[in-house]
């Protein structure tokens, strides 16, 4: 009856095994794939005990099954540390493998010395085979280091089960249920001298397969990678640290033609296209590995290339490319940013026009109050021009302070210099002739009025630059560069580049220009008073943009001019 059982556990022993290569994955654990491989070899050591028909065969069938009984509680130990998220320190895993090394070396002694076994002899009495065994120092030994094994096993799946949240309760449970049974049998077969232990290997297998099913379940960036990889959808492409080409698979060759050309283990070819592309990702994830992706688009379809280091435990040993479809998203995002260039267009017309209308009403002011004024009309309009024409001729100097930002805003200012007229009264406003000093200081109040209105206007447009321009232009074009000019008298840079500019163009234009108390001054007399005015009234920095515009506001001016005359 001791053969048939022997018999039959070596049996199933086998097929579980062969089971488990059915099912085996590159990510299981190795220590349980040595697990498989050992039992039947340890259960094969029951079958041929049996079957021995001398103690020295008996001796050598021991040998084969003490084979499991060290090494097998090693593994099932190292298997249950992994199963339980346990980490062994490395030195501490060599010095046990060492340990039982040693003792199966003297497992190897039976037959030649006492270590492990004292004596073993064999009888038959009634048929039946009879072993005598007396055991050495190391059969000693290597009970203890069982029971420790056992030890080890117990206590991390204790901790397990009320320490670790990423180990499943279940796969613990299994655990115990191995280790209860092992230590059920081991003791049984050194107290009761009752061989279990082939029983307990083969509900070891079992139990061991119903776990590395749940294993499949749990590890689920392997089963990703493996639903990633069988759905076909996203290439793969490795390179060693050379960047010699180690393989691909069907989809990144699907995609990248040029693979097929690769040789495995030679670098990458210098006559292909994909060759050089590859390469050039390679290379920047090496200077950067933050630049770890790209795009490629590749016959109508977009794919997100992702550049990532093949590591190997601890180790780096080369690189790695995945190719994934990114067609919808790319598509998805191309919609997105149409959508939002349109409505960026639609939101800059609709900014535009409003900013128009508001650029209108600003000047619609400012017609309203030239029309209060004793003037022939279109001053606002002309001192634009004569801004305009100073501001082309700094540019075309080169003069640092200029940045176009500015010299949108001083053009687009300069019709809002006198908004303030008209908190000035009718009486003094339309007076023909001189002030008396009482009116010039009514008069003069236009220029703080002015930068107040114009604040009032701009504070809540959100052009911040263009406010503070217009403020200034309106505020001070009547401050002189001596320091005699209104409303604070300012003096030299104290007064905005902005006004000083305004005060040149606004000035010319009150001496070329006719008015109903005055006629038009010729241009040689005006420009006669300008550049005496330069150090006193005016910037002196000033008069070569003013010396080199004359020309075109003269031009103007005549133009100007004549057509007032042919209206009259």
């Amino acid at each position: 009856m001791t053969a048939i059982y022997y018999d039959i556990m070596f049996s199933i022993s086998l097929i579980l095994t062969t089971v488990y290569a059915m099912l085996w994955h590159k990510h299981f654990d190795i220590h349980i794939s040595l697990l498989f491989i050992f039992i039947p070899i340890a259960n094969a050591g029951y079958v041929l005990t049996e079957y021995a028909d001398t103690a020295e065969a008996a001796g050598t069938a021991s040998k084969i099954v003490y084979l499991g009984g060290c090494f097998l509680m090693l593994f099932s130990m190292l298997a249950v540390l992994s199963l339980c998220h346990v980490e062994m320190p490395r030195i501490v895993r060599g010095l046990l493998i060492g340990i039982t090394t040693v003792v199966y070396l003297s497992v190897m002694t039976i037959g030649y010395s006492a270590l492990f076994y004292r004596t073993f002899t064999m009888e038959i009495v009634h048929g039946e085979k009879i072993f005598h065994k007396e055991y050495g120092i190391m059969h000693s030994v290597c009970f203890v280091m069982v029971m420790l094994y056992f030890l080890i096993s117990f206590t991390a799946a204790v901790y397990s089960w009320f320490k670790k949240r990423d180990v499943s309760n279940r796969t613990i449970a299994l655990v115990f249920l191995l280790e209860s049974i092992a230590i059920i049998g081991y003791l049984v077969r050194n107290f009761f001298s009752f061989e279990l232990m082939p029983l307990v290997y083969t509900s070891a297998q079992v139990i061991y397969l119903i776990i590395i099913r749940r294993l499949l379940l749990y590890d689920v960036v392997d089963s990703a990678i493996d639903s990633i990889v069988d759905a076909g959808s996203t290439g793969f492409i490795s390179f060693d640290m050379q960047l010699r080409y180690l393989g691909s698979n069907e989809t990144a060759r699907r995609i990248l033609p040029d693979l097929e050309t690769l040789t495995v283990d030679k670098p990458l070819k210098d006559d292909c296209e994909t060759c050089g592309r590859v390469r050039g990702w390679l290379n920047a994830f090496q200077d950067d590995n933050k630049s770890n992706a790209a795009h490629l688009e590749r016959d109508g379809k977009s794919y997100q290339v992702t550049v990532n280091a093949l590591v190997e435990g601890e180790r780096r040993r080369g690189y790695q490319l995945l190719l994934t479809d990114d067609t919808d998203n790319q598509k998805l995002i191309r919609m997105i940013q149409g959508y939002n260039d349109d409505l960026a267009k639609e939101v800059a017309e609709k900014t535009a026009h409003i900013v128009k209308m508001h650029d209108k009403l600003i000047l619609s002011m400012a017609a309203m109050v030239e029309s209060r004024d004793n003037s022939t009309g279109g001053h606002i309009r002309r001192t634009s021009e004569g801004v305009r024409m100073l501001i082309e001729a700094m540019q075309q100097a080169g003069d640092p302070r200029l940045n176009e930002e500015f010299c949108r805003d001083i053009i687009k200012a300069a019709p809002m210099h006198d908004l303030g007229k008209i908190a000035v009264d009718d009486a003094v406003l339309r007076k023909p002739g001189r002030f008396t000093d009482e009116e010039f200081e009514k008069m003069k109040i236009h220029a703080s009025e002015g930068a107040r209105i114009v604040r009032e206007i701009l504070t809540e447009t959100g052009d911040h630059s263009f406010r503070i321009v217009a403020e200034n232009v309106a505020h001070y074009h009547h401050e002189r560069w001596d320091g005699t000019g209104y409303p604070e008298k300012r003096r030299g840079e104290d007064i905005p580049l902005e006004a000083r500019i305004m005060a040149i163009a606004d000035v010319y234009d009150a001496l070329v220009s006719k008015r109903v108390y005055k006629d038009s001054m010729s241009f040689e007399k005006a420009n006669a008073i300008i550049m005496e005015g330069m150090g006193t009234q005016f910037d002196p920095g000033l008069e070569q943009y003013y010396v080199a515009a004359r020309p075109k506001l003269e031009e103007y001016y005549s133009i100007q001019n004549e057509t007032i005359r042919t209206q009259s």
